[in-house]
């Protein structure tokens, strides 16, 4: 089953786009997220790149506030809020700057930098970079288990995860496997899915 969403919320309205900005409109897009883009970058005109990772990472801290994780995934009341991150360390470095001095239910946020195959501590939510899917899966096999992954490749969701970034008409999108959220017991708003590009329970 997948369906598209009808009016999304204001917090996460109008798909972000990528290219042809100008300032003002880049300020407002990303104020309305909590987010304001750095004046050299948009002076510069900034890579595609560099504008793509900093709405991705813009959209990662905000899953988490639309997410609600099992009681078990925290070890006591003032445990963090966990984002791993594997394959890049420029949205490792950008998510860092991003969840500074932020919270989420009361919580802090820490960023992990992981390297492929590294092991450790379960993370709250997983960003695995990069575009081969194979590798992906692989990644999310071999890592820190996660309850809500998170991937940028085409089929990331048939890898397993929960969410998975798409570039739509040069807009940052993504997509989300109702039985990925489901069996890491992960439970997404409403509010998230209506926002979503596509929503996939079971084979569709």
């Amino acid at each position: 089953m997948s369906r598209t969403p009808a009016r999304p919320p204001a917090l996460l309205r109008r798909p972000l786009r990528l290219a042809g900005w100008t300032l003002a409109c880049a300020a407002v897009v990303f104020t309305a997220i909590g987010i304001v883009p750095s004046p050299a970058l948009a002076q510069n005109g900034g890579s595609s790149q560099a504008l793509e990772r900093r709405v991705k990472a813009a959209f990662l801290y905000k899953f988490l506030g639309y997410a609600e994780f099992p009681a078990g995934a925290f070890a006591d009341p003032g445990a963090p809020v966990t984002i791993g991150v594997v394959g890049s360390d420029d949205m490792a470095a950008e998510l860092s700057r991003v969840v500074a001095g932020r919270n989420i239910g009361g919580r802090p946020v820490v960023v992990r930098q992981l390297r492929e195959g590294e092991g450790g501590n379960p993370v709250h939510l997983l960003f695995v970079a990069g575009s081969d899917s194979v590798r992906a899966g692989r990644v999310l096999k071999s890592s820190p288990p996660a309850l809500l992954p998170v991937t940028e490749c085409e089929l990331g969701l048939q890898q397993g995860s929960v969410i998975n970034f798409r570039i739509v008409d040069e807009r940052v999108r993504f997509d989300v496997s109702l039985d990925s959220a489901e069996r890491n017991n992960v439970k997404l708003s409403s509010r998230l899915l209506t926002v979503a590009n596509r929503v996939v329970k079971g084979n569709s």
